[in-house]
C-alpha cells in the first residue's frame, strides 16, 4: 500500500498533518519521539555496560547449595 505513494504523496500527507494539528503539535510530538528514542538509546547502553561488568562482580556466578550429606548420592 505505501509503495504506491511516492514524494507527492507524503509531502500532501505532511500538509494535511499540518493543517490540522498546527506546528505546535507537530514540532511537541517530534519533541516527544525524539527523547523517547534517547531514552530507549540510554537503557540499551546502560543494558549492555551491566551485561559486560556482571562477570567481574562475581554476583551472577551459581554456587553449590547441594547439602553436605545428599553431594555423593549422584
Amino acid at each position: 500500500m505505501l509503495n504506491n505513494i511516492g514524494p507527492a504523496g507524503f509531502i500532501i500527507i505532511a500538509i494535511v498533518v499540518l493543517v490540522l494539528f498546527g506546528r505546535g503539535k507537530v514540532s511537541a510530538l517530534m519533541g516527544e519521539v525524539g527523547k523517547g528514542i534517547t531514552s530507549f538509546k540510554k537503557g540499551l547502553k546502560d543494558g549492555s555496560d551491566e551485561i559486560e561488568k556482571a562477570p567481574e562482580d562475581g554476583a551472577r556466578t551459581a554456587r553449590d547449595i547441594t547439602p553436605e550429606a545428599d553431594k555423593d548420592k549422584v
